[in-house]
């Protein structure tokens, strides 16, 4: 096999596979800044919310007390954003390549009745529930926690794949106070008897996900929260790769392969199939 157990993921639109170099990485490196960065992100995220011109003043008069030198501190400061810059290029790209690979078909939104629960007690309860379909009916998420605006109340947004549907949906029309005018949502039946208000809504299009994704993106960043993902998420699956699957080589120092849409897959010797949903379902995966 000339290029074997290569991990593969896809970017949307096609299929790439990244062969084994042979090369280990360091262990044991401590970065020489880890504690001052550890500082600087714990500063930079207690001004969660703000505009990030905004935050960035805050930190930099925050930070004058132990940096009083103005060189010194905007040096501090630039270097770290440009950190914070590459981590979340980093976070973005794995995020991607994990939703890539696996199937999505609702949005979801899931608030609470106060007849029912706390806010405390929703969020257990919504969490242990979610956790439970996911271990027992096959259900995928990634979501996060959200406060409204105006009244911040707690809800959860997130995107699933749902291959087994309990309850049922149900449309409702009612008025849509934000932007004033009638709209139809679809309910689920279990979730409104023991949380309250939800909404599911059909993710038609890649294009569709990749808004919803864009939107959780946004959110976390601005307020700092951290997204929920339930488990069995993988951002690779992996498979030998023949010579004549490729189509040609990319990435710096062509380091990656790009793939035939209709490329086999193997393991260790064995004949797994053309690319598809149940081939890929066979294979090994892995997040590293």
């Amino acid at each position: 096999m000339p290029y074997k157990e290569t991990k593969i993921y896809s970017d949307g639109s096609h299929y790439i596979a990244i062969p084994k170099t042979g090369k280990t990485g360091k262990k044991g490196k401590v970065k020489r800044y880890a504690g001052q960065n550890k500082e600087f992100d714990t500063i930079y995220e207690s001004f969660a919310g703000m505009p990030k011109k905004e935050k960035i003043k805050k930190v930099k008069e925050t930070l004058s007390k132990t940096i009083p030198d103005k060189k010194s501190l905007n040096s501090y400061v630039k270097d770290n954003m440009e950190r914070r810059t590459k981590n979340r290029i980093v976070r973005w790209t794995r995020l991607m390549r994990k939703i890539h690979l696996q199937e999505w078909n609702y949005f979801c939104t899931f608030t609470y009745d106060d007849k029912l629960h706390t806010e405390e007690s929703f969020k257990k309860s919504l969490s242990n529930c979610l956790r439970h379909l996911a271990a027992r009916k096959g259900w995928k998420y990634i979501g996060v926690w959200e406060r409204s605006p105006e009244k911040k109340r707690l809800h959860f947004h997130g995107i699933f794949y749902i291959p087994e549907m309990i309850g049922t949906l149900e449309e409702h029309r009612d008025f849509d106070t934000k932007n004033k005018k009638m709209q139809t949502t679809y309910q689920n039946s279990h979730f409104l008897k023991h949380f309250g208000r939800n909404d599911f809504k059909d993710l038609e299009m890649l294009d569709d996900v990749e808004k919803s994704v864009r939107y959780l993106i946004k959110y976390i960043e601005k307020y700092n929260e951290r997204l929920i993902i339930s488990r069995g998420l993988p951002t690779y699956f992996i498979s030998d790769i023949m010579d004549d699957d490729v189509a040609c080589k990319i990435g710096m120092y062509d380091q990656k392969l790009l793939l035939f849409d209709n490329f086999d897959c193997w393991d260790e010797g064995e004949y797994m199939g053309k690319v598809s949903k149940e081939t890929i379902g066979r294979l090994r995966k892995t997040n590293t």
